[in-house]
């Protein structure tokens, strides 16, 4: 949020420097950002005067310029002048030789001596738009007849420059989203700090008394989204551009005038913020109706966009149609516009949960929904109207047309705290005096309602929508008085801590580095996703029915929680391969949502992803494809690393929608991922051109499976291994795994590892026929193997191999 350091001074009774603001309001919890020096009229036209044309005659070499001699307050000066309308008499502005004007804003005119057709010219005569000031062109600025000689034209103009303040407010600061606010923060850090006894003083108003005959009536048909609603009219104004001081005002905050009507009601807002709204009263044509909307209402908004409208959103209608989508955005028809003459002048309170669900309805952000979401004072209210009708009159004449109304049929009541001195003490670890704590909460507008040596019975101000407990409470007395305020303990304790073994947490980020160091980068994706891939490619893997869905979804592509980490990481294939990176290796811890039987359920699953080229192009190594046994490799890894090898199983997959063919994984019967492609399918989907080898972990059920692993420490063995070696042919479906499983089914003691590292099909070995070339390797911890030992268990091998898979020696 945007403040101004001279607005801001207003309420203050001393000059804070930017540097001071700075340190104080982020003291506070109002962090502030960065600071902008912001100028009226870039330049701040220094150099440039009111000057008096004392001459004016024909250029004896241009029929369209004129040679004036003007009197700049200290000498008499000839300037070259085209402008039509320069006269002797005049008072006018002058660039004098040295000054920058900055017509545009990227392009500086220095003014210098020069001939013009051989006349020479000492500065230049400016129009408005020369000066920055507007658009016109027509001629040179004239100005009042009384203006004098000299006087710089920043001072004559009421140029002003200030400082814009950027605060990172957050959501529970409310109350300080407008100038009084941060005003309040500020005086109560000085009285705590520098003993001062300044208060927040509201400018003050009168109550409006009815001049004119223009009556409205006001009905709130849902007051439980209008609490209260304010309004009153005021007759024969005049719209026009607002007067130099409140466009300031305005632009030092970052927003652009409009007309002097709506720059009031802008101009009350970042005052008090407290929002808004002027309409045209011809076009609420004697009623205003606060109601919600009719099924399939449809209204255009000041944007211009036509909206249809739900039957959950608050709006400001008259008899026939809406005219205001309640305090999110205006309608198009009913706004201030260059003709109005009479106007409907509007200040509320609406529920901040309503105004919030149809801001997102509508994907409307505005500076009044901004705060109507978050809680405006709703004490405030009669004062931002009765300040506002005062500065209409003020700046766009016009006469009060009507009593003022007030619906406020249910009063909020404000809420009641109780807090104890001894609690305050506890929690920081340093006595506070119960005096300066009284202090604090008063300079913040709370009440004392009783107060004992023990507790304060406190009344909170309705615009502290955060505030509700006692330890809220606390927080407002520590910002106040100063984080940096409490000292650090001389001596620290602390106490150990135990946690369940194995660190679960710890865990992933070990199997995370783990595959970082093979090569992997970590994807994090939004946990919201679209329905649209459920719709067409989950089938009956992923369908569309059990997608958990948001009940207030931020946009159509957000709307459902994902099912699969799958989709969103082709999204990031697609995005990669588009930007020519198409070698991938990524993974991602993420949850999964699904909806069944009248339940919710979470499931966390870890993806892991290869696509394109083993490694980088290099001159001392073949390109090689990576392959779905490429990412078996890195898999085998995984569990090898959980100590889960020895129960992993493997099926052919099956009943899968999203993946080509593949694998199943088990440990023991629980089905714990699968590992296959991406089928052709969800390739063609996110215009993937390569092939996507996917393992899908579900990382619950592999942390439950580690009950299974039992870790033992063991020397190092002092013995040597011995290796045996089988070539097999076997049917072309035998899998290695099942050579595998029955090896170690055979030894369980001494066979340490079964490899394999030859396959070959096609010339010389019969059809559906392969040949496999796998290792065997034996270790006994406690001493040299024998050759026969090893014999023995290789034949055992073999004759099991023959009976289960029809294997043969070659």
């Amino acid at each position: 949020m945007k403040i101004s350091s001279a607005w801001l001074h207003e309420f203050l009774p001393v000059h804070k420097s930017p540097e001071q603001l700075d340190q104080l309001l982020t003291d506070t919890g109002l962090e502030v950002e960065g600071f902008e020096t912001i100028e009226s009229v870039k330049g701040g036209l220094e150099g440039v005067v009111v000057a008096e044309v004392i001459e004016c005659e024909q250029h004896p070499n241009a029929d369209r310029l004129k040679v004036t001699k003007v009197n700049n307050g200290k000498e008499i000066l000839q300037v070259v002048c085209g402008a039509p309308n320069v006269a002797v008499g005049q008072k006018v502005i002058l660039a004098q030789v040295g000054a920058v004007l900055y017509p545009k804003p990227d392009e500086p005119l220095k003014m210098k001596v020069s001939k013009i057709r051989d006349v020479e010219s000492f500065g230049m005569l400016c129009a408005e738009d020369e000066l920055g000031l507007g658009t016109s062109h027509d001629g040179i600025l004239v100005l009042n007849p009384d203006a004098k000689p000299g006087t710089p034209a920043a001072e004559y103009l009421e140029l002003e420059s200030d400082v814009q303040i950027e605060i990172g407010l957050t959501p529970n600061r409310a109350d300080a989203m407008g100038h009084i606010g941060v005003a309040r923060d500020v005086l109560a850090y000085m009285a705590c700090h520098e003993g001062s006894t300044a208060t927040l003083q509201l400018k003050e108003t009168k109550k409006p008394v009815k001049e004119a005959d223009l009556p409205v009536s006001v009905v709130v048909e849902n007051t439980e989204k209008c609490p209260r609603y304010m309004g009153i009219t005021i007759s024969g104004v005049e719209v026009k551009a607002s007067p130099a001081w409140l466009q300031n005002k305005l632009r030092a905050v970052g927003l652009s005038p409009i007309n002097n009507v709506v720059d009031v009601t802008n101009y009350v807002m970042r005052e008090l913020g407290t929002p808004l709204h002027a309409f045209d009263a011809s076009v609420v044509n004697g009623k205003v109706i606060v109601r919600t909307a009719k099924a399939g209402e449809k209204m255009i908004t000041l944007d211009g966009v036509e909206r249809e409208l739900n039957e959950e959103d608050l709006v400001i209608a008259n008899e026939k149609e809406a005219m205001c989508i309640a305090g999110v955005f205006g309608g198009n028809h009913s706004g201030i516009s260059d003709t109005t003459t009479n106007v409907f002048l509007e200040a509320a309170y609406f529920q901040p949960v309503s105004v919030r669900k149809t801001a997102k309805r509508h994907g409307l952000s505005t500076d009044a929904s901004f705060r109507f979401e978050r809680g405006v004072d709703v004490d405030l209210v009669p004062y931002a109207l009765e300040r506002a009708v005062q500065l209409i009159r003020e700046v766009a004449g016009g006469k009060v047309g009507m009593e003022t109304v007030d619906l406020y049929p249910e009063p909020i009541q404000k809420r009641t705290v109780t807090l104890c001195y001894k609690r305050i003490n506890q929690l920081l670890g340093h006595e506070i005096a119960p005096v300066v704590i009284q202090n604090i909460l008063i300079s913040l507008d709370f009440e004392v309602l009783s107060a004992t040596n023990e507790a304060l019975e406190l009344s909170v101000p309705n615009y502290r929508v955060d505030v509700d407990r006692e330890i809220d409470v606390i927080e407002e007395v520590l910002r106040i008085y100063g984080f940096n305020q409490i000292p650090l303990p001389e001596k620290l304790n602390t106490s150990l801590v135990f946690g369940q073994k194995p660190d679960l947490e710890r865990l992933g980020v070990n199997l995370a580095e783990v595959l970082a160091g093979m090569g992997f980068h970590e994807m994090m994706n939004n946990s919201l996703t679209s329905p649209q891939y459920a719709e067409k490619l989950g089938g009956t893997q992923f369908p569309v029915e059990k997608a958990v869905r948001m009940l207030n979804p931020l946009s159509q592509d957000l709307a459902v929680m994902r099912q699969s980490l799958l989709f969103q990481a082709m999204e990031t294939v697609a995005h990669n391969q588009n930007r020519q990176n198409p070698d991938l290796r990524l993974f991602e811890f993420g949850k999964t949502y699904s909806f069944e039987n009248d339940s919710y359920s979470e499931n966390k699953r870890l993806l892991v992803l290869m696509t394109g080229n083993k490694q980088e192009e290099s001159w001392s190594q073949k390109l090689e494809k990576s392959t779905l046994f490429t990412l078996k490799g890195v898999i085998s890894n995984l569990f090898e690393r959980l100590g889960l090898a020895g129960f992993i199983q493997e099926e052919n997959l099956q009943d899968q929608s999203v993946l080509a063919d593949g694998y199943q994984i088990r440990i023991l019967k629980n089905v714990v991922g699968t590992l296959g492609w991406a089928n052709q399918k969800v390739k063609k989907h996110f215009g993937v051109k390569q092939d996507v080898f996917v393992a899908d972990l579900d990382w619950d059920a592999i942390l439950d499976s580690l009950k299974l692993v039992k870790v033992q420490y063991k020397e190092l063995p002092k013995t040597f291994e011995v290796r045996r070696d089988f070539s097999l042919l076997l049917d072309s479906k035998v899998r290695f795994a099942e050579i595998e499983q029955i090896a170690k089914k055979v030894d369980k003691k001494i066979l340490q590892k079964v490899g394999l590292f030859d396959v070959y099909e096609g010339k010389n070995l019969p059809e559906g026929k392969k040949s496999y070339a796998v290792s065997f390797t034996f270790q006994d911890v406690e001493q040299t193997l024998k050759d026969t030992q090893v014999d023995g268990i290789m034949n055992s091998i073999r004759t099991e191999l023959e009976k289960q898979l029809g294997a043969e020696l070659r």
